[in-house]
């Protein structure tokens, strides 16, 4: 008989746990489900549940969390030739998920990752809106790599925030009428989106106030067994460039430190929060979506310029001397040679730490006499 090691069996248990509430929240929906009837499908004690889950909303996220993650997807053999082919691409990749007519209600509201009735609170409202931002930049980011060489790239997030929002209106009708709507003539209009002129431009009125970056020599630690939620790919954070840690409700800064950066620097973001049960797993759960959807459009090398980490354990945020990050962290570093020379807090964080001083540029000129 072989024995299984605890942690083993904590990932059996896990495993039993979601798999028997993926066959209740199916059945029943979020709202009529029943954590004891999970238990009884698992063969578990409901303790059992809740020690793996702290509540019934943080295993519905994790049940789409599997589901998300676990569909395979395939990369594309050549990015997109415009933001035009992208959005086509893009919103027939996301509509994939609309419930068939025969679909079940409840089956219909999982396969379109519904969260309507689950995030019944302010703050999960607000995270979800930050998200909304992020999801936004990861996609107009992505479009402004379709640009033909040497034009001039505008920026496309409030393209790809009309897209995204026409796009989850679609999911909203088919889950309270199934089969309304043709998803071919949504793709074709998201598509037509392209040539929409919405006078995008970045330039948020509060960055000239922003208190420059306090610089600073500190050594560190960075943690190595990261990996970026964009590209998959493990982060190293030791490399030049830009480290912001952003608290789940500050998330729309990501794009302070994107734009604001110098060409060639590394610019990551460790999204923090200080309920990564349920916060955590929201904050997860849309990124996982979303970059599932752009993997499948984009070649890896079209991906956004953004490397991204979910620090659910505040390994970032400590690394950085930072032992309590919330859900409205918003501090920033400028890393160079393996040293962090520059650190900003506040709003415009991400910024200041982005066009802090090079150190070289800091240290003073030797006098000639």
């Amino acid at each position: 008989m072989v024995r299984l090691t605890r942690a083993q069996q904590q990932e059996r248990t896990r495993a039993s746990v979601l798999a028997a509430a993926r066959e209740e929240f199916t059945e029943h929906g979020y709202a009529l489900a029943k954590v004891d009837r999970i238990a009884e499908r698992a063969e578990l004690t409901r303790g059992a549940v809740y020690s793996n889950f702290p509540s019934k909303r943080a295993l519905y996220l994790a049940v789409l969390i599997d589901l998300v993650e676990n569909t395979a997807t395939a990369a594309p053999a050549a990015s997109p030739s415009s933001p035009a082919d992208a959005l086509g691409r893009f919103a027939r990749t996301w509509l994939e998920r609309l419930p068939l007519v025969g679909d079940t209600a409840s089956g219909g509201r999982l396969q379109l990752r519904s969260l309507v009735g689950v995030l019944d609170d302010e703050r999960g409202r607000t995270v979800l809106a930050q998200v909304a931002r992020l999801e936004a930049l990861l996609l107009g980011a992505a479009l402004e790599s379709c640009e033909p060489p040497h034009a001039e790239s505008p920026r496309r997030v409030r393209l790809a925030a009309l897209v995204l929002t026409l796009l989850d209106g679609s999911g909203h009708l088919a889950e309270a009428a199934p089969g309304s709507g043709d998803p071919f003539d949504v793709a074709r209009a998201c598509q037509h989106l392209a040539g929409i002129g919405l006078a995008d431009t970045w330039a948020p009125p509060h960055l000239p106030s922003v208190a420059p970056a306090q610089p600073c020599e500190d050594t560190w630690a960075p943690p190595t067994d990261l990996a970026d939620r964009i590209s998959g790919a493990r982060v190293d954070l030791g490399a030049d460039g830009v480290i912001a840690v952003l608290g789940a409700g500050r998330l729309a800064a990501a794009e302070e430190a994107l734009r604001s950066a110098r060409p060639g620097d590394q610019v990551t973001v460790a999204a923090v929060t200080s309920d990564p049960a349920e916060t955590g797993r929201l904050v997860r759960l849309k990124v996982s979506d979303l970059v599932g959807c752009l993997r499948r459009v984009f070649a890896e090398g079209a991906l956004p310029p953004l490397r991204l980490v979910l620090d659910d354990h505040a390994t970032v945020a400590s690394a950085l001397g930072l032992p309590d990050p919330d859900d409205e962290t918003e501090t920033a570093v400028r890393v160079e040679r393996g040293k962090i020379v520059a650190r900003a807090h506040g709003r415009g964080a991400a910024h200041a730490a982005a066009t802090a001083e090079a150190a070289g540029a800091r240290r003073p000129r030797k006098s000639r006499s």
